[in-house]
């Protein structure tokens, strides 16, 4: 279970969670039950795209923090998530090119908020992470984000790569970060970019990278051969920022 997830157990609050609209990010059901409530539950969960884990009981009760699950229990977000296009409308009302970071399977809660932060600060107009293998809007990304994810929006996407096709149609173009990519300082990284990032262990996936337009490399001269996923979107957002200010000068 995601640390300091908003949990929902039982049939009735979980049917009134989806109906009135909660954010939830996943669901698990008791597998072989095939009840009337637990049906309805299921079908909304479809409905609303959300993930559904059937599993045994003893799993059930490994989650539930009543005792009282019936079969069901949801894991909602513990904020509110956005959209890509209300992204795209901050731009616009800011008269600004869309800058957003995507994160292609960040699993540490802490990455996800610290990242949030950084954001934040560079002027990022949010923060796009995929449905699936990744950390949601935790309590302790809250936390991590020293409040920015009361002020940047942070969307979940089922595809991030016909999410990143999407906007490439509407004119914006990608950089991701790979060690094998050339120097971030020989790119020209200004314009409608957004930029990606991959997970904490084996970094953007092939089938990501192969729908970026640039592959950027953050030049290092340790003994070590990469840097906490956090640290690495800080310094590519900045090469950013930077490149922005030139041309605004």
């Amino acid at each position: 279970m995601e640390e300091n997830n908003l949990t929902i157990e039982g049939r009735n609050a979980v049917l009134e969670a989806f109906r009135s609209g909660k954010p939830i990010d996943k669901i698990f059901v008791l597998d072989g039950c095939q009840d009337g409530p637990v049906r309805t539950i299921v079908r909304e969960a479809k409905k609303h795209d959300v993930i559904i884990n059937f599993v045994a009981k003893e799993r059930l009760d490994q989650i539930s923090e009543t005792g009282k699950h019936q079969g069901v229990i949801a894991q909602g977000a513990a904020y509110e998530y956005s959209t890509v296009e209300h992204m795209l409308e901050i731009a616009k009302e800011k008269g600004e090119d869309p800058f957003i970071i995507f994160l292609d399977g960040v699993e540490d809660p802490h990455n996800l908020g610290a990242i949030i932060r950084t954001a934040n600060q560079a002027g990022a107009h949010g923060v796009v992470i995929p449905k699936r293998r990744a950390v949601g809007l935790t309590a302790t990304v809250a936390k991590a984000s020293a409040g920015a994810i009361n002020y940047t929006p942070v969307a979940k996407v089922t595809n991030l790569s016909q999410t990143i096709e999407s906007l490439k149609d509407q004119g914006m173009w990608f950089v991701c970060a790979d060690m094998d990519g050339e120097s971030m300082y020989n790119l020209n990284l200004t314009g409608s970019i957004g930029v990606v990032m991959g997970n904490e262990g084996n970094g953007v996936s092939d089938l990501v990278k192969k729908h970026c337009d640039l592959v950027a490399s953050i030049p290092m001269k340790g003994d070590i051969d990469s840097l906490n996923v956090s640290v690495a979107t800080g310094i590519l957002t900045y090469e950013v920022v930077r490149q922005r200010l030139n041309v605004v000068k």
